[in-house]
């Protein structure tokens, strides 16, 4: 309207003639033109407002903004997020807001109009032996956002499928629903509002297993078949999964690998098992790996290197041995120490010693500063260690339910790491698998049993258990518990859902349970 004005003086003052009485002929012919003027701006005005209305009508500006509608079945809490999200929305038309909890298929669902506004995991307590439910008995149990999720909590699969093994199955969903099909503007407000699911490119997986000893009697089998890979058959594909996989390998190669009863090696043909099941890590806390000679432990350690595979809890010397290992990969910073606590020593020449290799002992000073300046740089820190073995072994055959609690010193061992600041402790040196606890919130498993190994003679050295963590910026979500058990093949399995329960419920009664 100013610049209109603008114009309209401008013309008057244009068209204004010098003289201060004009002629009655001059007057007339001023009005004339005064007249043409008026008319042409009054063209002007009447075109400018018809190209404004064409303007607002063809971008569909609407200037009555819709009403927006929240169904009961919406919670108070996604009320309240919607209502802070859309307090400037202008909706183009009445809308209805709705809610439903639906089930992983509904991704499918190729429709517009709903945001999934959170992922909902079942849980259960951390000492339940359940791991997996039916559909059917969702219900049952509780139900949180996978942004709460804790290692206090233990997450269970549904139907057999486990949420982190493909981050959308083995969870519900919820699901805001929009009354209109049009709403895309919306949809994508609300979409870029939330980040409901969590992904695998965000998780850290690392997946940790007890005892490692490809020899002996498994020489025999291997050759017959050929190929250390043949022991890895059945637990490869679970094995390989995780972005890292740990092993703690207790003996080393050696081409001259011959079978002795209590002398351990390993044919390095065996060394295809390692890699078939995807290793990235060894833990060298174990009390053999000098057996047959340090040669034979340093071939080994540099074998792990050229496969670019890392070492911890041992190495070339003692300072080798001691150091921790850092791992940093998807936004999560963790530092691995091994430590070697049992019958050991340098004495015996199991122990790492400034000149020769061998296994990281204990030095109680040395582990409580390392811990320390880990939590200072802000990594989890988990701490393993190769503690003495439980050794009440019955008549071949039986089972031995006194090795599944903490030995002695055990118990305050563990703890006391604990307390000096680690966030996890694993006892790696167990044959038979050992209870679990949370400790200060923290978990401890006393020892993961026999992955690969030839002590067929009892039930329980035939066990193991498979320790696997999911990590996000550096905070555990969940740690996953898979026991697995071999027989005569040497071929580790993982347990079916029943077995897994019932040897779980054995464990947990065995725990300390610790506050």
């Amino acid at each position: 309207m100013h610049r209109i004005y603008d114009i309209i003086t401008l013309m008057r003052t244009t068209y204004q003639t010098p003289s201060a009485r004009p002629s009655s002929r001059s007057r007339g012919n001023g009005q004339r033109k005064n007249i043409i003027i008026i008319t042409l701006i009054f063209l002007l005005t009447v075109g400018i407002v018809i190209f404004l209305l064409v303007q607002i009508v063809s971008k569909k500006i609407i200037i009555v903004p819709g009403t927006i509608s929240y169904d009961d079945s919406l919670t108070e809490s996604e009320k309240s997020f919607l209502k802070e999200k859309l307090a400037d929305y202008r909706a183009p038309e009445d809308i209805t807001i709705s809610a439903t909890t639906e089930p992983a298929s509904f991704l499918a669902n190729k429709s517009s109009n709903y945001i999934i506004y959170d992922t909902l995991l079942p849980v259960t307590n951390f000492y339940d032996a359940t791991s997996d439910i039916s559909a059917n008995e969702v219900e049952e149990y509780t139900l949180i956002s996978a942004s709460e999720l804790s290692p206090a909590q233990k997450l269970l699969s549904i139907d057999g499928n486990y949420y982190f093994d493909d981050y959308q199955n083995g969870a519900l969903y919820r699901v805001l629903h929009f009354s209109s099909d049009s709403q895309s503007n919306l949809t994508d407000l609300l979409s870029t509002s939330r980040n409901p699911r969590l992904s695998k490119e965000d998780i850290l997986s690392v997946t940790q297993t007890g005892v490692t000893a490809l020899t002996r009697r498994m020489l025999n089998t291997l050759n017959q078949v050929g190929d250390g890979a043949y022991f890895a058959k059945y637990v490869k594909d679970f094995l390989s999964s995780s972005d890292l996989t740990h092993i703690s390998n207790e003996v080393s190669f050696a081409n001259d690998c011959s079978i002795k009863d209590m002398t351990l090696c390993s044919d390095p043909r065996m060394f295809s098992a390692i890699t078939a099941i995807g290793t990235d890590i060894v833990e060298l806390t174990g009390n053999h790996n000098n057996d047959w000679g340090q040669n034979a432990n340093l071939s080994t350690i540099k074998m792990y290197d050229d496969n670019n595979i890392k070492t911890f809890g041992g190495g070339e010397n003692e300072d080798d041995a001691s150091i921790p290992l850092n791992i940093s990969e998807k936004g999560s910073n963790l530092t691995l120490i091994g430590i070697n606590h049992s019958t050991s020593s340098k004495a015996n020449g199991q122990g790492a010693t400034m000149n020769g290799p061998g296994a990281n002992i204990y030095d109680a000073e040395l582990t409580e500063k390392q811990i320390e300046e880990a939590k200072s740089n802000g990594d989890f820190v988990i701490v393993d260690v190769q503690f003495s073995e439980c050794y009440s072994y019955p008549d071949e055959g039986q089972e031995m339910p006194e090795c599944d609690y903490p030995i002695s010193g055990q118990e305050s061992f563990f703890r006391g790491l604990i307390d000096e600041g680690a966030d996890m402790v694993v006892g790696t040196q167990a044959h038979q698998p050992q209870t679990y606890e949370l400790y200060k919130d923290k978990p401890i498993y006393y020892g993961l049993g026999n992955l690969f190994f030839d002590q067929v003679y009892w039930p329980g050295t035939e066990r193991s258990l498979i320790l696997t963590h999911y990590f996000k910026d550096g905070k555990l979500l969940q740690t996953r518990i898979t026991p697995t058990m071999y027989g005569s093949t040497y071929q580790p399995q993982i347990m079916s859902v029943s077995e897994a329960k019932q040897f779980l419920n054995r464990l947990i009664e065995a725990s300390p349970r610790g506050k």
